[in-house]
């Protein structure tokens, strides 16, 4: 090896990867993506549950589950498989939208 090769070498010297901790691992990134996750995990459970209950609250406003059989009670096997909207993504939306509940009009006004 002359001179020069010599030189070229130890310039690129720097670049080679360190060894020693080429393969050290950090685990805040794991924990991060872990929360993350279990985030994104709780958010949808939270969405399913606001589309059950708005289904079902909606069903109730609108009289879609009442017993034929005794007056005035509710039927809750209709709750349990009622569709009151087309679609789920509406009671999604209308249970993100309308956060206090409906207030009744006053009468005389």
């Amino acid at each position: 090896m002359n001179d020069a090769e010599g030189k070229i070498l130890k310039i690129y010297d720097k670049s080679k990867p360190d060894v020693e901790t080429l393969f050290d691992s950090s685990n805040w990134n794991h924990l991060a993506w872990c929360l993350a996750v279990a985030l994104f995990g709780i958010v949808v459970w939270l969405c399913i549950a606001l589309v059950n209950a708005e289904n079902q609250r909606n069903a109730l406003m609108t009289n879609k589950c009442d017993d034929h059989v005794f007056k005035g009670t509710i039927d809750r096997q209709c709750l349990l498989t009622v569709r009151s909207r087309d679609h789920w993504w509406e009671h999604l939306w209308y249970g993100v939208t309308h956060i206090s509940p409906e207030r009744p009009a006053k009468p005389g006004r």
